[in-house]
């Protein structure tokens, strides 16, 4: 089967989006499968050689404290028929189908069988950018979707104010091999100090704050802890920095931006996963990632964390923006071994049944379905 996946959003950028799309290529070419990644790129993208079609020049959108790094081009038409019609996909896979502007003229154009998959979830600052401009041609453009997929409950709600109809939920995957108990830690940290990851874009939405606050309560009661800080966002940072640097807290080291293969390792080297987001998250691929390595979890209980972890199983969930609150599960969690082993033991249970090569086998059994249903 020929198959396109298609992104909206800069595919030279780390990002959800991006990940899930790489996945899933990478399972269903093992599958045999000759399949396509079309999106936007900020520069060259070589991992996937000649399978990576790039179309649009993604430009970085501030809304709602995040950025979408999206095409705003209304030149695209021309080179995406060119495409399509080059190729002749047996399957479109539209990710966040409705978004400008590439997947959005992708589905305009496309005329093989159409599947979408929304990611998203209600506030997400995607949708609040892209439904105003979708709404005008929503019945149109939605009729063309001969397939949905929703990567949590939380989504298919969402995505259903606007879409209706019926929609196949199949999570986000986790590369287990990739994300192994096996990978070695970073030595640098593996002094005897307890250590809280935070993995995530420095946007205000992934709660660093509050974690932050929360850490100042931690340090007080376990003085041997540390607090590791992984993502991009250079300008975020120094706020952050500045921030603990006028609070007097210690052991705050900011990492900032990890390669995928370099990932594995910090989840490695935590003692405790803290996942602090305010809300607009439909899934918890970060929880997932840091369950596979066994690690427990601290998150804050919004829909799309409290879809993955179940508090009392594989971690705490918290109310959001509580930094009290987060603090005193942080705390509690670290303070006792035997229930860190335990939340983390439960955690690499449930992320097996997350593995992407069983979520690449239910896309492709929702190919089959919308490829028999258009005949």
């Amino acid at each position: 089967m020929k198959i396109a996946l298609v992104s909206p959003y800069d595919f030279a950028y780390p990002g959800g989006v991006a990940n899930h799309i790489s996945s899933l290529e990478y399972h269903l070419t093992r599958m045999g499968h000759e399949v396509k990644v079309i999106a936007p790129s900020s520069k060259k993208v070589s991992v996937f050689g000649d399978r990576f079609i790039p179309i649009g020049k993604p430009r970085p959108v501030p809304t709602s404290g995040s950025i979408l790094r999206i095409s705003l081009s209304v030149r695209l038409a021309s080179t995406i028929k060119t495409v399509l019609n080059r190729e002749k996909f047996d399957i479109v896979h539209l990710h966040e189908p409705f978004m400008p502007m590439l997947c959005s003229a992708v589905l305009r154009f496309s005329n093989a069988p159409n599947i979408g998959t929304f990611h998203a979830c209600d506030g997400s600052p995607g949708y609040r950018f892209g439904w105003p401009i979708s709404r005008l041609i929503l019945n149109r453009r939605g009729r063309k979707l001969d397939g949905k997929i929703a990567v949590s409950k939380p989504a298919m709600q969402f995505a259903s104010k606007y879409v209706p109809g019926n929609y196949d939920i199949i999570p986000n995957g986790v590369d287990l091999e990739h994300f192994s108990p096996s990978v070695s830690p970073i030595e640098e940290f593996c002094d005897g100090k307890l250590n809280i990851l935070f993995v995530g874009r420095l946007e205000r939405r992934k709660g660093l704050s509050y974690l932050m606050k929360a850490y100042q309560q931690v340090k007080r009661e376990i003085p041997n802890s540390r607090l590791l800080v992984v993502g991009p966002g250079s300008r975020p940072r120094k706020k952050y920095e500045k921030w603990a640097k006028q609070n007097g807290l210690a052991d705050v080291v900011f990492v900032g931006f990890v390669s995928y293969a370099e990932l594995p390792r910090y989840y490695q080297t935590a003692d405790v996963f803290c996942a602090p987001a305010t809300g607009r998250e439909s899934f918890g691929i970060v929880l997932l990632e840091a369950m596979a390595l066994g690690k427990p979890i601290v998150a804050t209980n919004i829909a799309g964390y409290a879809s993955v972890v179940t508090s009392g199983e594989e971690g705490l969930l918290v109310p959001p923006k509580d930094s009290k609150e987060l603090a005193r599960a942080l705390i509690l969690v670290m303070s006792d071994e035997k229930l860190r082993q335990q939340l983390g033991t439960k955690g690499m249970i449930k992320a097996e049944e997350y593995s992407w090569e069983h979520i690449a086998q239910r896309v492709f059994a929702s190919y089959l379905r919308v490829l028999n249903e258009c005949r």
